[in-house]
């Protein structure tokens, strides 16, 4: 016996528009109050305004102040600079935040950021730095002191979590690469046999579905014993503390 469903008449769609503004409306009739770093914010909403790509990011500069995220990260940055014409750290690392918030990929796209007066203030900065700024930041930081501090900020975010059961996916993925780029070696590329590649390790928590650490091998020993000794701190950290209860 065929299913039978009723008809449901759909309303106009000026109507259906019209609801969806009512609503919005109603639930957002009051400003929001939005404390960040910097400042307290009173967020509005317009409905007949047009999408901006980083109009919801006082939210964010919400949660890191409330977590104490941001703060604790620049508090340990190894970057240390004796000019007078130095950028404060705050200002560079809110910079580059800002910067990968809105999909920037490229140093020449941070002057668009400059025009913004808002999202900085979130972030408790004075002021956006120029690419210049940010392209030499870190030109002569200690690798080693930089890793350990981005490893150490990294397992902030993880480490509670870890109260759970939890399970460990490991994926491999072959790149390409093509030029001569560094740490280019021949070895297993099955979409390109014989092209120098790079084999990228991800780790992820299946149970919370986050990439816990990424790590980049040589294409040409790409065994679990070198994944294992190249997993860099964080990776070792995540498994020392990663026993359930």
């Amino acid at each position: 016996m065929p299913l039978q469903i009723a008809p449901v008449a759909l309303p106009p769609a000026s109507e259906a528009l019209t609801l969806r503004q009512a609503a919005a409306q109603a639930v957002l009739a009051a400003p929001l109050t939005v404390d960040t770093h910097g400042r307290r914010f009173h967020v509005e909403w317009d409905p007949h305004a047009p999408v901006t790509p980083l109009g919801q990011v006082v939210f964010f500069s919400q949660f890191l102040a409330t977590a104490g995220l941001f703060r604790d990260w620049v508090n340990g940055c190894p970057l240390q600079f004796t000019s007078n014409n130095a950028p404060e750290l705050n200002n560079l690392l809110g910079t580059i935040t800002l910067a990968i918030l809105a999909g920037q990929h490229r140093y020449s796209h941070v002057t668009a950021l400059r025009a913004d007066t808002v999202n900085p203030a979130g972030l408790g900065m004075t002021k956006v730095c120029s690419e210049d700024r940010v392209r030499r930041a870190f030109a002569a930081a200690d690798p080693q002191a930089c890793a350990a501090w981005q490893n150490q900020a990294l397992r902030q975010s993880w480490l509670p979590a870890l109260r759970h059961a939890w399970i460990m996916d490991l994926d491999a993925t072959v790149k390409p690469l093509y030029g001569h780029q560094e740490g280019a070696e021949h070895g297993y590329n099955p979409h390109k046999p014989g092209r120098p590649s790079h084999v990228s390790h991800s780790f992820f928590d299946a149970a919370c579905g986050w990439c816990s650490t990424w790590q980049c091998i040589r294409a040409n020993n790409p065994t679990p014993r070198t994944v294992a000794k190249t997993s860099g701190a964080s990776g070792k950290a995540y498994l020392r503390n990663a026993a359930p209860g």
